[in-house]
């Protein structure tokens, strides 16, 4: 990986200049911004079998929970099936995301991912934390180091982190995961890529009720309507959740809008509009316990969390359009734009600096042509394109005052922009060989003006430039059997957030570099007779100045991050799905990851060889559903995480852990009324263990308990809408 790096400190940006490269970005998105992942629509999932859609047919029911081969995936920029992607991708269908589920985060659907780790469903104020062979482990909140888009708009800022508290779970209809370093075809996306994708309309219009209730308080309500009418097709979807908590200072509120609404222009373009947005006045934070506070009372939520009264609420509003047109049969350009507005508030465990109050406006857009024809006779797929990402931050701080906002104390500007160029090939090469070349060329340019001058003025300003090459071979001699080996880099800057100063003051801290990797990926994948599915991958993954998070004692709760020298990670991950029976499946993900420090030192010490904290060495997801013909579903998993370490002088672990959920669901369908009961147990032989964990934590206070045994249950209505005759007419062209 080619990697250049410039700073210019002490100096303050003009704001003539600013505005005049806000205005050259803003001419340049005005031109038609463009879309660089497409978004594939999913064929009708007929007989999932949780599923709520009726089917005729059981076996053809269970045969479309892992037939995937006939769906395309697009994790790779370039439209494949699934068992002839050279790379290590997972789908997760809209059965799986909602039918029965609670609802409450993505982790009740991705468990199934080999390869992933995922944390703090219940901590609504920290947001969930993935992980991907290690990579967004060291995440205080959010997620960092995969690259998340949803309905092809990006869900990660310019600077890398992303969140998805935006997302309005019972509106999504299928998920793809791509595993693995995707530098070359995302820019900073070190462990991968997540793709969410809004279900697809119905031919049938239809209007959905969902009401769910459960224990610590828990209430959600949904309404939801999609259809289509000619060259039109809409799906509109709003939510509302209330939760007390398990711990005390758990509590949350949101309201969450998501649509998106297509236009089919004509037989060669398609115009998509996407807006969604979130309200969320109340996300409290109980903060990490010690070992024997954890002990004493699994409930209570830490002393100076409760003193500060810590937590967040924001608002965000999101405008994205993505415009596609094909010339002929072999080429096709997509464009889009977005806009993102958020506001946000959160109180910190601290004094100095612990009310944040954070105004951000994200926008850009990206190009991307593709082709599709031959080069020199054999099969040949090709896109290039553009991507441009601009974050413009104003973040002050304030004296947290035991719950209530003092005096200023930080006041900065923080912009980041983000330009990346890309290119991704793959041609038949004969004898059942096909070549895959990426490459990409990202430049990351951060910016600090600093308005708060009483302790001095730290502007800054620093770009990297990165140049990331990928390299995959595939020998696909049958649909049960590919083998494929891969090469690819990757690089992660830090975040705004992950640049502060650990002095206290403000600019940038001037030590921290990106992460980089170097990734060798070997994989096996198949479908064979009688419906069953199959993939084991091997990776090895160099990576050199790891961000490794701390925490400083004037500071408690806030982390801060310096580069680790190296490290290597090596690890199997493998997945398998049969069904013996119609209406049976049974499917299993085992993960096993040996991440390591290989060279670093701190005045704390030498850590050549310890284990990376945050992430387990053994994972095992197993799951069991059926479903009747009568319309009864029942599904049950669980989950077996080892052991993992909390800190980097490995003195520290939580424990191993297995729990397992159960979700009960009846399909009852009369005229155009479909009505369906369910019911959920979480954690059912009510095991104890800790949904979160905090590295590097000050004072031991790693660990953040889960609740015991809970059940949930609901009700959702459906009424559809038209007849047959409207529902063939709206097929039409």
């Amino acid at each position: 990986m080619l990697r250049h790096r410039h700073r210019r400190a002490g100096s303050r940006r003009r704001p003539t200049a600013r505005l005049a490269r806000s205005a050259a970005i803003l001419l340049l998105l005005a031109g038609g911004a463009p879309e660089l992942a497409r978004a594939e629509e999913e064929p009708p999932a007929l007989g999932d079998p949780v599923d709520p859609e009726p089917v005729a047919d059981p076996a053809a029911t269970a045969a479309t929970r892992t037939t995937i081969d006939s769906m395309p995936v697009q994790s790779r920029r370039i439209p494949e099936a699934w068992v002839e992607a050279p790379a290590a991708i997972s789908v997760v269908q809209k059965a799986d995301i909602q039918q029965g589920r609670q609802q409450l985060g993505l982790d009740e659907s991705l468990a199934r991912v080999p390869g992933l780790f995922l944390q703090n469903r219940y901590n609504f104020a920290q947001d969930l934390r993935i992980s991907s062979r290690g990579f967004g482990a060291r995440s205080a909140f959010g997620i960092r180091g995969i690259k998340v888009f949803v309905d092809g708009i990006p869900a990660t800022l310019a600077d890398g982190q992303a969140g998805v508290d935006a997302i309005e779970l019972g509106s999504l209809g299928r998920i793809e995961v791509l595993r693995g370093p995707a530098s070359s075809l995302f820019g900073s996306a070190a462990g991968g890529v997540l793709h969410l994708h809004s279900e697809e309309p119905p031919a049938l219009p239809f209007v959905e009720s969902r009401l769910s209730f459960g224990a610590q308080g828990f209430a959600r309500q949904q309404l939801k309507a999609a259809g289509r009418k000619g060259p039109f097709d809409y799906l509109l979807s709003t939510s509302r959740l209330h939760i007390d908590g398990y711990r005390n200072q758990s509590g949350a509120r949101s309201s969450n809008l998501n649509s998106r609404f297509r236009w089919q222009v004509d037989e060669e373009s398609q115009l998509e509009v996407v807006v969604n947005a979130v309200d969320s006045p109340k996300a409290d934070d109980p903060g990490g316990l010690t070992r024997a506070e954890m002990h004493g009372d699994r409930r209570q939520a830490r002393a100076r969390n409760l003193l500060y009264d810590t937590g967040e609420e924001l608002d965000q509003q999101k405008l994205g359009l993505v415009y596609r047109r094909s010339f002929g049969d072999a080429h096709e350009i997509a464009a889009r734009s977005y806009l993102v507005r958020r506001d946000f508030e959160n109180l910190l465990p601290f004094t100095s600096g612990g009310a944040v109050d954070l105004k951000r406006l994200f926008f850009g857009g990206g190009l991307a042509y593709q082709y599709e024809g031959t080069f020199r006779g054999r099969p040949h797929q090709l896109v290039v394109g553009v991507d441009v990402d601009v974050q413009r931050d104003r973040r002050k701080r304030y004296d947290n005052l035991e719950g209530t906002r003092g005096g200023l104390v930080f006041d900065q500007d923080e912009d980041v922009t983000s330009w990346g160029f890309f290119g991704q090939s793959q041609i038949d090469l004969g004898h059942d060989f096909e070549l895959s070349l990426g490459a990409r060329y990202d430049r990351v340019e951060f910016d600090v003006d600093d308005d708060f001058l009483p302790d001095g003025d730290d502007s800054d300003d620093i770009h990297f430039d990165e140049f990331s090459p990928s390299v995959a071979l595939l020998w696909n001699p049958t649909t049960a059997f590919n083998v494929y080996g891969r090469f690819s880099t990757s690089f992660e800057t830090p975040t705004t957030t992950e640049f502060a100063n650990p002095l206290g003051s403000g600019g940038f801290n001037s030590g921290l570099d990106p992460q980089t990797a170097e990734a060798y990926e070997l994989g096996v994948k198949g479908l064979l007779p009688g419906r069953l599915r199959y993939e084991l991958v091997l990776y090895q993954i160099d990576v050199e100045d790891e961000l490794v998070p701390f925490e400083v004692a004037a500071m408690p709760g806030r982390r801060f991050f310096r580069n680790a020298g190296e490290s290597s990670r090596r690890g199997v991950e493998a997945s398998l799905a049969v069904e013996p029976h119609p209406g049976l499946t049974l499917a299993l993900a085992y993960t096993h990851s040996d991440l390591r420090f290989d060279r670093y030192r701190t005045p704390a010490g030498r850590f050549d060889g310890n284990r990376i904290p945050g992430a387990p060495r053994n994972q095992l997801h197993g799951e069991i559903a059926y479903t009747h013909p009568s319309g009864l579903q029942v599904v049950w998993d669980a989950l077996y995480v080892g052991h993992l370490y909390l800190d980097d002088a490995n003195t520290a672990k939580d424990g191993s852990s297995l729990v397992s959920n159960l979700r009960l669901a009846w399909v009852l369908r009369s005229g155009p009324w479909r009505v369906t009961p369910f019911l959920g147990v979480n954690n059912l032989f009510d095991r104890s263990y800790n949904g979160n964990v905090r590295i590097n934590a000050f004072g031991g206070r790693y660990f953040e308990p889960a609740p015991d045994r809970n059940l949930y249950g609901g009700l959702g209505i459906r009424w559809e809408f038209g007849s047959e005759a409207d529902a063939d007419r709206s097929r039409l062209p």
